[in-house]
């Protein structure tokens, strides 16, 4: 990116310093692998956190929906709220918040109470994921950025394969309390690890003109790669919200091998993670359009490969294969449109990802609701990723869509 006035501090703490990447993105990758565990994790804990606090599973759906509305509210209130913070100690701060709203989760009597530290936990997401791919594109070269956000990420990926489905097997085994507070331990971790990893030059920066940075959200690339993040997440979240009570329902899957599938989701969004960040850099919109149509065509075959275990595992790696190679090309997309307001547009684009995880899980509960099957719901889902297909073709042959040459990385 652009060393704008916002971002010169840290990119000059960056590579050209002599700085290792490694640990600090590790760092990195350790609080993506804990928000990764909390964000997903009821997915497959949906069915016994329902009876725990007595609701049906719509119901218990939109917790998933409350806590991504408050990431969309969080992201760039939490990031203009620690504007003028060191980075190093904003991350460590969002990270202790993260634990609290985690540990409220494991002890709420109900339903009421559960939503409302679902929604403490979730305003650190944003700006947790927002200043964190900051810094990870500041710790490299140009064309490795996409690579290093990519890094970060990973620990997103890696918890669909571990902290996913432990968090299920713990919330089968001895409750899902007992996740919540598993998770907890997972802020804590991260909060050391970010304090000793990230170097000292890292903790600096200028300080940030709040109103150039929501200036330049107004441009037409950033506004469509926004709304391209908000219809891909709301497809995306339109079959995982609902992935555990599904494979029971069309699959007739166990709960240990459910336990299974949701481990090959991850490794699904691992291989399509590094894939998307790889191509995100050869040609940002191609990767989205092939991704997009991967989406759409394993949501509509999932009803008829879920007929069998076996079809239900192979459509689960290549849908997350394709739903999470999105992350990283509609995330340098908006990061590059928007160079000199890095961190806020990171976190908005955080929120917008959250807002169309809210509205899948939304748009599955109101298809079931009304009496729609598992397979009105892949529908629903298919129907979000063509339109996501469809904006990303037109804004790309959109003059208004072009970027200007401030928002190409240098």
């Amino acid at each position: 990116m652009h060393a704008s006035p916002s971002t010169a501090s840290t990119e000059s703490a960056g590579p050209t310093a002599g700085t290792s990447s490694t640990w600090p993105l590790a760092a990195l990758a350790i609080g993506a692998f804990g928000i990764g565990t909390t964000e997903f994790g009821p997915m497959g804990m949906l069915p016994d956190i329902a009876k725990g606090v007595d609701v049906s599973i719509p119901s218990a759906g939109m917790l998933v929906s409350a806590y991504a509305i408050g990431v969309t509210l969080g992201a760039p209130l939490m990031t203009l709220l620690l504007a003028r913070w060191p980075r190093r100690r904003a991350l460590v701060l969002l990270m202790a918040i993260f634990t609290l709203g985690n540990l409220l989760s494991a002890l709420a009597p109900g339903y009421a109470s559960l939503m409302v530290a679902r929604i403490v936990t979730s305003l650190t997401h944003g700006a947790f994921f927002g200043i964190g791919a900051v810094v990870a594109a500041s710790l490299v070269p140009r064309d490795k950025q996409a690579s290093a956000v990519a890094t970060m990420f990973l620990g997103l990926t890696l918890a669909n394969i571990g902290g996913v489905p432990a968090a299920t097997w713990l919330s089968d085994s001895v409750g899902w309390r007992v996740s919540f507070a598993v998770i907890a331990t997972l802020g804590v971790l991260t909060m050391a690890a970010v304090r000793l990893a990230l170097p000292q030059g890292q903790a600096q920066q200028a300080p940030i003109d709040v109103r150039a940075e929501l200036r330049v959200l107004r441009r037409p690339v950033v506004v469509y790669g926004l709304l391209t993040t908000v219809l891909s997440s709301a497809a995306m979240f339109a079959l995982y919200t609902y992935v555990n009570p599904m494979l029971k329902a069309v699959a007739g899957a166990t709960p240990g091998e459910i336990t299974g599938l949701l481990a090959l989701v991850g490794v699904g969004f691992t291989v399509g993670n590094t894939v998307g960040g790889k191509l995100a850099d050869r040609s940002v919109d191609k990767t989205l359009v092939g991704f997009l149509v991967v989406v759409a065509a394993s949501m509509l075959a999932f009803p008829w490969l879920a007929t069998s275990k076996l079809g239900a595992a192979i459509a689960l790696v290549v849908w997350g294969t394709a739903a999470f190679g999105l992350v990283p090309p509609v995330q340098m997309k908006v990061m590059r449109a928007a160079a000199e307001a890095p961190a806020l547009a990171s976190s908005i684009n955080i929120g917008a990802f959250n807002l169309g995880n809210a509205i899948g899980a939304a748009a599955g509960a109101v298809v079931l609701g009304s009496g729609g099957g598992y397979h009105a719901v892949m529908l629903a889902g298919a129907g979000l990723a063509a339109l996501a297909l469809a904006l990303v073709v037109w804004s790309a042959r959109s003059p208004a869509a072009a970027p200007r040459p401030a928002a190409e990385c240098a």
